[in-house]
């Protein structure tokens, strides 16, 4: 633990005062400053509670060098902003409840925390007490036999006032981010003990609630189903007083824990009851706290500063975008989407214009046609569409030097072009990034389908142009002049700045390229089927084709055809934990299990080591280190996905390397 570590409170409203107050009775905690927009504020704050310095501005705040730790206390929707320019100003950070106003914004926290290499933690008090580790000790030693439900509200009645924290949209208003965090994040962590981890994530969210006039949510319900059959359910409010306590049921009985959420405010003792089946009483748990809660949640802080994120049951990271995940999931199904998310108002999560970072690693080729350099990793847009995962996930991309784009006509019905449309219109950056769309997919794959599609893509993309145009399939019954012919028709007009063939076979590449040749014809300019060092050894879609053999390499090779691989990093087959034995994951068994993938395997593992990198590095880097102009598609769920692919662009491979990783 931190001998002592010197604080700083952004914002000064009631929470930041429950934590300044309990303050100096932490083992470890000093106030030296508060920030606040109100200098007014920020002076009679810091005379209340013997703060050294009041500063004016949350900026002055963060460039006082006295201030080691950040408490801030700001409303939902700014809790990104200044924990990421806290991170930036290399403070450590103790963020409020909910940790952001999504799981978008939380990731971008936590990849901002990681980067600049300070620590982070969600403060959820009670996950701090000892009255937590209490319970959760409890049913680990099988107090009431095997637990399998969970039932936790945390509920108020306040008056309505449509201006205030609570019923605001614009302030992240409502009972599910206010207080229902607690809940889910009680249901989580219990699951975790049943599932022996920290915690566990539920594998579906069903809920129910009422909206208010400002469009937050004023009660509402959720069943969390997890792994295994544990169940919770989970209740909040901010218009409705509820009977605020946890109850947890096993086999041999249950726990009530009538003080869940703040136990002994200012310290004192807590009592869990246990009911045991058999036993005629039940019998009284008591648990000591001798500070006040918030204060442990301090020291909480001191305690894992120097590990940059707390151990269970406080919050790790990944706790806290687990739960955040969760709450998405049951504003989803309450119909709750805050005004701050909608495409067209959504900003960027550090509040500042986007733009590439100086220093960034992207490597660039060229695509005939393209007047623009195309990064060699390009962000495959065929799953997300929920807004704020669409802004946060592409801006960071964009940001790190990333510039193309890969989508579909039949991507999520139309949701996936929709989506990147409007990122790109809301960013103004149409004559920065290029944009690649496929079309006329099976069954649809005819030429009149190429323009009909193709005049929806565009329209759904808020573009009148695409920079390059990718037949999603081919269609040998068609002769192959005719795709090309309606293929320059679009060209010509500017519809498209070049075009290719996704799965197309090479024999009819050299077709089309020399039907092109004979007629004074643009031929492909580029094809987009499977490349990895990992051979598809059965088509993941209907009609998939890959060219990661030695002869279509060759091929390539000598036409210098560049190849804009989709799943180049074998969905997964590179992670850590892929066990030829175990086949639970069926399409990853089904599309990339042979012997000979496996040897590829072990040796991308072992040059991984050798260079210090991840195998999926080596992996990714034997796609881009071929000798034909190469692009990887990759598919990130997530910003730590993005953020582990992107060393792969400083692995250099010899072609010697490049023959040895394959068997050659």
């Amino acid at each position: 633990m931190a001998t002592t570590l010197n604080w700083g409170i952004l914002g000064a409203g009631n929470i930041a005062k429950s934590f300044a107050r309990a303050l100096p009775r932490s083992v470890s905690g000093r106030l030296v400053a508060v920030g606040s927009r109100d200098p007014v504020k920020a002076e009679a704050f810091a005379k209340e509670f013997n703060a050294a310095r009041a500063h004016g501005s949350y900026e002055a705040l963060l460039a006082d060098p006295s201030v080691e730790a950040v408490y801030i206390a700001t409303p939902h929707p700014m809790h990104a902003e200044w924990a990421i320019r806290a991170a930036e100003a290399k403070k450590h950070i103790l963020c409020e409840k909910p940790l952001a106003l999504n799981h978008a914004e939380a990731m971008a926290m936590v990849e901002a925390a990681r980067a600049h290499d300070v620590f982070l933690m969600e403060a959820f008090m009670y996950r701090c007490h000892p009255q937590t580790r209490r319970l959760v000790e409890l049913l680990r030693e099988g107090a009431i036999g095997e637990v399998r439900m969970v039932q936790a509200a945390f509920g108020f009645n306040a008056g309505y006032n449509p201006e205030s924290r609570l019923f605001a949209n614009a302030l992240g208003g409502g009972g599910i981010l206010d207080v229902g965090c607690y809940a889910v994040s009680m249901a989580r962590l219990i699951a975790g003990v049943v599932a022996g981890r920290p915690f566990a994530d539920p594998q579906q969210v069903v809920g129910a609630g009422h909206l208010l006039p400002t469009g937050v949510d004023g009660w509402a319900a959720a069943v969390l189903r997890f792994a295994g059959g544990f169940v919770a359910q989970v209740s909040t409010s901010v218009q409705l007083n509820q009977e605020n306590v946890v109850r947890i049921y096993g086999a041999d009985g249950w726990i009530l824990v009538p003080s869940p959420w703040v136990p002994a405010r200012d310290g004192g003792q807590t009592t869990l009851i246990v009911h045991r089946k058999g036993e005629s009483q039940p019998r009284e748990v008591l648990i000591d706290a001798d500070r006040p809660i918030y204060a442990i949640e301090a020291d909480t802080v001191a305690q894992f500063v120097e590990k940059r994120q707390a151990e269970s049951p406080a919050m790790s990271w990944d706790d806290s975008l687990g739960n955040m995940k969760a709450l998405d999931a049951w504003r989803e199904q309450v119909g709750l989407l805050y005004e701050a998310e909608r495409p067209e108002n959504l900003k960027t999560v550090h509040r500042r214009p986007l733009a590439v970072r100086a220093g960034h690693n992207m490597k660039y080729g060229r695509i005939r046609g393209v007047d623009k350099p195309v990064s060699r990793l390009i962000m495959g847009v065929d799953n997300i569409t929920h807004p704020p995962h669409i802004a946060v996930m592409f801006d960071d991309f964009f940001e790190r030097g990333g510039n193309a784009f890969d989508t579909a006509y039949i991507y999520g019905g139309g949701r996936c072009e929709k989506a990147l449309g409007g990122w790109v219109r809301s960013r103004g950056l149409r004559d920065k990034v290029v944009l690649l769309g496929k079309g006329a997919h099976t069954p649809d794959c005819q030429p009149e389908k190429i323009t009909q599609q193709l005049a929806v893509s565009l329209e759904r993309l808020g573009t009148d142009y695409l920079d390059i145009y990718m037949m999603h399939r081919d269609n040998p019954d068609v002769p192959v002049g005719e795709f090309v012919d309606v293929l320059n028709e679009h060209l010509s007009t500017g519809r498209i700045r070049s075009f290719g063939g996704s799965n197309w076979s090479l024999r009819r590449v050299e077709e089309a390229n020399a039907w092109a040749r004979k007629k004074g014809l643009a031929g492909f300019a580029a094809i987009s089927n499977n490349l990895s060092l990992a051979e598809m050894v059965d088509p993941i879609w209907a009609g998939c084709i890959h060219v990661s053999d030695p002869q279509s390499r060759a091929w390539l090779e000598k036409t210098q055809t560049p190849v804009l691989s989709w799943s180049s990093q074998a969905r997964g087959f590179f992670l850590e934990g892929v066990d030829p034995a175990d086949r639970s994951n069926r399409e990853l068994a089904r599309c990339w299990f042979s012997d000979a993938n496996f040897r590829r395997r072990e040796r991308a593992f072992e040059l991984a080591k050798k260079k210090g990198v991840l195998p999926i590095n080596v992996a990714l880097a034997y796609v881009l280190c071929q000798p034909f102009p190469t692009f990887a598609l990759i598919g990130p769920r997530a910003l730590w996905e993005t953020r582990t692919s992107l060393p792969a662009l400083d692995v250099l491979l010899t072609p010697d390397e490049i023959r040895w990783l394959w068997g050659d």
